[in-house]
This record gives structure tokens, sequence and C-alpha cells, in this order.
């Protein structure tokens, strides 16, 4: 056999990345792992661990509001935007450096670097004047943001890679996207006193989601201020001596001081020299892997947002554990798509999983039993606010298993982790039904849903 430098070479230290390699190098394999950023990847450097530190603060302006209803009173409250800049940063860095912690105490040797294919055994670490050779290549760079850079006036906008290191805080933004970034960033810049206007060229938000969660988040945001305009898009950017001038294909012309793109991502494959190592695209330029996550090349695998099956940090680490099983322990495995669960933190938040009424009619041959619910929480009818929560419950009408969940409201990616157990099992309605609920609650809902939604029952 060739003589290598590594049994393994990972591209990549986000949590696909790092997991594999962590795993690998505990079963005695000589393993390293080239980051040409920060440990972490995106999620823990410029995703969803620091975005939800946003919707946390942003959330606090609304909690006082609450707050008010109940007899307390605050007199000089204010955000101070450095203040929280400061404060995440340093914990980002506290969880950069954990990870970047464990993978040296499982043996791991961290390459700081781009790291480029030669061939199918070999990488060079650019700028390093480093050429390693590895027997086998775990490909893990993840994602990132797509702006539409034949727009005119785009070099004037930003993305969500940005929105998290503004010097100041602006006064009016608008988002153009309609997904969960674009969502989760109007709620954040709303809840924290900046006039936002969101913008999207599609019928209606979060494309692919449940149709009834759609409508419903589409009313409770514009309740918490966001302005949103559908079926539009943008002309062009034209920056002024006053901010930056929005000119929207409807005519309207909006300023704002920030311009933020969150129109979707794409995998980080630019200048990796994948086809130096016969490493092939797929239609949509992902890496094509196999339900292994194994390449076009014999010796390469690769795992997490690159590949764009499941774009979500869980996946990818699971994806990575699969990988190791499936490699190292001659444990073939591959990871399970369906009913995974999972939140937009919106504001409202958005928690599912498994199938929308749909998807459902069009899989299940004889119908679906639809239950759908909306009620003024408890929290919010003491204080008066006219905000609601949606809960809907899709159910094979054949089978009468629960084949999809929808919560909008407050705590629903809290309450979706634990139906999605119930969803994955299979479990029926009925089961759901004889489950006793906790009360008073708004979880107690999901398993008091007795009455289906007139004429829900319909051959797909």
């Amino acid at each position: 056999m060739a003589d290598y430098d590594y049994d393994l070479f990972v591209i990549g230290a986000g949590s696909g990345g790092v997991r594999a390699a962590r795993l690998t190098a505990l079963d005695g394999k000589k393993v390293a792992v080239a980051e040409e950023y920060r440990v972490g990847g995106t999620c823990v450097i410029r995703g969803c661990v620091p975005k939800k530190f946003m919707v946390m603060a942003s959330e606090v302006s609304h909690a006082l509001e609450i707050a008010e209803g109940y007899g307390w009173s605050f007199a000089d409250a204010r955000f101070d935007w450095p203040t929280f800049l400061e404060a995440k940063d340093v914990e980002i860095a506290r969880l950069s450096g954990i990870y970047a912690a464990n993978l040296g105490k499982a043996g791991v040797e961290l390459v700081h670097g781009r790291a480029v294919l030669k061939d199918a055994h070999t990488v060079e670490i650019v700028g390093k004047d480093r050429t390693i050779t590895a027997e086998k290549i775990l490909i893990a760079t993840g994602g990132r943001p797509w702006k539409p850079d034949e727009l005119p006036g785009i070099e004037h906008a930003i993305t969500s890679e940005e929105a998290f290191h503004l010097p100041e805080m602006p006064k009016r933004i608008l988002i153009a996207g309609g997904g969960y970034i674009a969502v989760e960033f109007a709620g954040i810049f709303a809840g924290l006193g900046v006039e936002t206007t969101l913008i999207y060229r599609g019928p209606n938000i979060l494309r692919g989601f449940d149709d009834d969660v759609r409508a419903h988040l589409a009313g409770e945001i514009e309740k918490r201020g966001i302005k949103v305009i559908l079926g539009c898009q943008h002309e062009k950017i034209e920056k002024t001596e006053t901010g930056l001038v929005n000119h929207l294909e409807n005519g309207m012309k909006l300023e704002t001081d920030v311009v933020m793109f969150a129109t979707g991502r794409i995998p980080y494959v630019k200048d990796l020299g994948l086809e130096n190592a016969g490493v092939e695209l797929n239609e949509a330029g992902a890496i094509k892997v196999d339900p292994f996550s194994k390449t076009t090349a014999d010796n390469i695998w690769a795992v997490g947002d690159v590949t764009d099956r499941m774009n979500l940090t869980p996946v990818a680490i699971r994806e990575a554990v699969a990988f190791h099983q499936t490699v190292y322990r001659d444990n073939p495995q591959h990871f399970d798509y369906e009913a995974v669960a999972t939140a937009v933190f919106s504001q409202p938040p958005v928690g599912v999983v498994g199938l929308s009424e749909a998807e459902a009619r069009r899989s299940c041959s004889n119908g679906v039993d639809v239950y759908v619910t909306r009620f003024r929480p408890m929290k919010y009818a003491f204080t008066g606010s006219d905000e609601r929560v949606l809960m809907k419950l899709v159910v094979d009408a054949d089978s009468q298993r629960v084949v999809g969940v929808h919560i909008v409201g407050p705590d629903s990616p809290e309450m979706i982790q634990l139906a999605a157990i119930a969803v994955k099992a299979g479990l029926t309605k009925a089961q759901w039904d004889a489950t006793c609920a906790v009360h008073p609650t708004m979880a107690e809902e999901l398993v008091t849903l007795k009455e289906k939604q007139s004429g829900a029952t319909s051959a797909g």
C-alpha cells in the first residue's frame, strides 16, 4: 500500500468535518483537517449560533411590551449594539476554541490554510508551501451566500455574513429573500428597532413549507412591524448621499441605510481543484455523492452543505457519523432524511417535522385527515395582544399515522423536537390522543385536537 502522510485528510472544519475527523482519530487513524478561516464553520462562526444570539437579543423588546401588560414598567430600557457585538464575538471565539481543543484532544492535526486538491490523494495548502498526501479525503467545505451579481448596484448590498459585523445599527433596512434566513433577520432587525422591509419575488414567504404555515407567519410578522412586499424584486440599487435607493420592479422606490440579500446559499466548491481529483458536480453545482456520501472519486467523500442534500447542521453531523461507520468501522450506514425536524427562528418561530399537507396529499394514496387550531396563547391573552398560534397535524387517512406536524408560535422549536420523536416512530393519531395533556400549556393542543378540518380527507 502506498505510504501517505495521513489516513484521512478533511477539508473544512465545520460541524461535519470536525465530527468525522475526531471519530476517525479516536479510532487510531492519523488525521488532519484544514480550515481556511476559523474552526467551527458556518454554524458556529457565521450562522445558526450567532444568529440565535441575535434572535434572543431582539426578542427582548417584545418581551418588554408583554411585561408591561403584567404590571412591569421600564423607564429607560435601551439596546447598545457595540456592547452586544463584543459579547457575541467573545462567545463565538470561546466556542471556536472548544472545537479546536477537541480536535487536539482527539489527536487531529489542525492545518490553518486553504486546501486545494492536486489529485485524488494530494492536497496543497495555498500560500504555505506545503503539500500533503492522504489515503482518503473528506470534503466538508459547506456553503456560502449567493447574490445576483448581474443586478446593478449589488456591490452596495450585504449578505448574512456581513450582518453579524455591521459597524453600527442601521435605522432602515431592506432584506431581499423569502427563506428562513431572510425571515429570521427581518425579525432580528425589527426587534432591535430598525425600520424593516422584507421583499420577496414569490407569492409568499418560506417556499417549501406548509401553505398554512406560510400564510400564518406572513400575517404574524407584519404584526411585529415588518413591511412585507411579495411578488416583486429589485431592478437596481442606487447609492445616494442619504442612503441606498431600492428601485423595485413594481415601480416603488424605497430608501434604506442597508440592503441585505438573503436569496439562498450555494455549495462552496470554487477553486477546490475538484476536477484534478475526478470529483464531479451535480446539476445544482453541488458535489455529487452516493447514499453513503462517496463522490465520483473512489477515495474521496463529502458531507454537509457542500453536497446540498439537507442543509442543516445536525444532518451534517449525522452524515459524518455515517461516513465514519461506513469507511472505518466496516458498518455501512447512510443517513435517513425522512421526518427530520427543523425550526425557523422567526418572530414568532416555526417548528416543522414531516410532510406538508400538499406533500401528504400527493403521497398518501387514500387522502389525509387534517387537524388545525389557531388560538391566542394564554400569555398574550392576559395582555390583550392579538398574536395567534397555529398548530396543524397532517394524518394519513389509511394508516392514521401522523405524518406532519406544523407549529407557528412561541417555543415551537422546543416542541417540535419532541414531536419529531413521535412522527419518526410512526405513531398514530389515536396514540397522540391517548397521551394525557399537560395543562396549562400550548403544547397540550397537540394531543387534544379532535375535530378534522372540514373536507380535509380526500384522495391525493
